[in-house]
């Protein structure tokens, strides 16, 4: 029986090893930390988002310049095919009203679970603390066990799927640019993608709202407007309404500049129905709560008004417009210790059609490793299982199986 070795116990990993088991291959995933998927697991905390259910003429351009490269291998395995996986594991999904889909769980443990059953189930084996460090001088791949020395792992074939370098501590800390960039395979830089922006708080709105929700929120920026919900934290703002501007924000603002975006804190409502809620008499209610009452306006929502703008403007026009067109200064994004995912990678120049490396000829590549970037909303893990599983059909091509 020929044997796979798999670096990696991500999402990606795990796709490419179910895949190949079910083709009779023997299967071994070497994680260098000690549990698997441990970024799978934090992604899924807030809500597991496993695709989206849009057409694929929809869903394809989300991925920008990466879709010329991901178009064909998000075909062979397009979004029905990850809601069919998960089912076929015990966990029903549903769409939202965004169209993104869940698990109705709305964990990634129960998922895993059954998942790694499944792979237990098939023989696969998934050794822990095991470290990838390059290939023996017969091209074998060099696993060190919990700090031992090097030893090649006798195989067929690898599929390397070490991830980016988003969320480092929870294992994917793109330590393998190096070691491929020896071998003479194109690495394009990695940086920070769907992340946070900073702003420079004041002490007061920081102690007070760090860690508070903005649910129901519009951001633009440069014309570009995102709906969804954010969070305020000590350093700004995090979360999906920011997080598909932040590639762009971070390009205007890398190398010390700014920028400024503009949230509307009531994007379902136009200007003159707040105007005519706010020229109601305020009574004996503080400023605050006529806001939470008449507008339904949250705490933290009202603490962005007054970091904005200390006095808020006493003419129901002019504070409609405050609401509506919150101006805020950007001085940068977060770094790759809290970015969601990494753009840049491996550079599809240096594979074949089948994600095998043209300078290591049995070694494929898969998952966030390589050079695509996308925004949150099931496009993530939609291309991550995608080529998981293309790099395994891959080897299977390759092996001839």
């Amino acid at each position: 029986m020929k044997h796979v070795a798999i670096i990696g116990a991500g999402p990606a990993g795990l796709a490419a090893a179910e895949t190949l088991s079910t083709h009779g291959l023997r299967v071994t995933i070497f994680e260098r930390m000690p549990s698997p998927a441990r970024k799978f697991l934090m992604a899924g905390r807030g809500g597991l988002n496993l695709t989206h259910s849009e057409a694929l003429e929809n869903f394809l351009p989300r991925y920008g310049e990466s879709a010329a490269h991901l178009t064909r291998l998000i075909e062979a395995y397009p979004p029905a095919d990850v809601v069919a996986w998960a089912e076929g594991l015990g966990q029903e999904t549903f769409a939202g009203s965004s169209g993104r889909i869940f698990p109705k769980a709305m964990k990634a443990s129960p998922l895993l679970r059954a998942w790694m059953r499944r792979l237990d189930a098939h023989g696969v084996e998934i050794k822990l603390r095991h470290t990838w460090t390059g290939w023996s001088e017969d091209g074998a791949p060099l696993v060190s066990n919990d700090g031992t020395p090097p030893a090649p792992i006798p195989c067929d074939a690898t599929v390397l799927a070490l991830g980016g370098a988003s969320w480092p501590r929870l294992g994917s800390d793109g330590a393998w640019r190096e070691t491929l960039a020896k071998s003479g395979i194109t690495i394009t830089p990695l940086v920070a993608s769907n992340c946070g922006l900073l702003i420079a708080w004041s002490d007061h709105f920081k102690s007070r709202y760090a860690g508070e929700p903005l649910k129901r929120l519009a951001v633009t920026f440069e014309g570009d407007t995102q709906r969804g919900e954010a969070v305020i934290t000590r350093h700004g703002i995090e979360g999906g309404a920011v997080y598909a501007l932040s590639s762009t924000i971070s390009a205007r603002t890398h190398g010390g500049g700014w920028a400024n975006i503009v949230l509307d804190l009531k994007p379902d409502e136009p200007h003159d129905v707040i105007a005519n809620r706010l020229r109601r008499p305020r009574g004996k209610d503080s400023v605050a709560n006529w806001l939470r009452k008449c507008l339904k306006l949250s705490p933290a929502a009202i603490g962005l008004l007054r970091e904005a703008s200390r006095d808020l403007p006493a003419d129901p026009d002019d504070l409609a417009r405050l609401i509506k067109a919150l101006p805020l200064i950007v001085k940068g994004t977060s770094g790759l210790d809290r970015a969601i995912s990494t753009a840049g990678g491996v550079a599809f120049e240096s594979l074949d059609e089948n994600l095998m490396l043209r300078a290591r000829p049995g070694t494929f590549v898969a998952g966030e490793m390589l050079d695509w970037d996308a925004p949150t909303g099931g496009y993530l893990l939609q291309a991550t299982l995608s080529t998981g599983t293309a790099a395994a059909n891959g080897v299977i091509r390759w092996l001839n199986v």
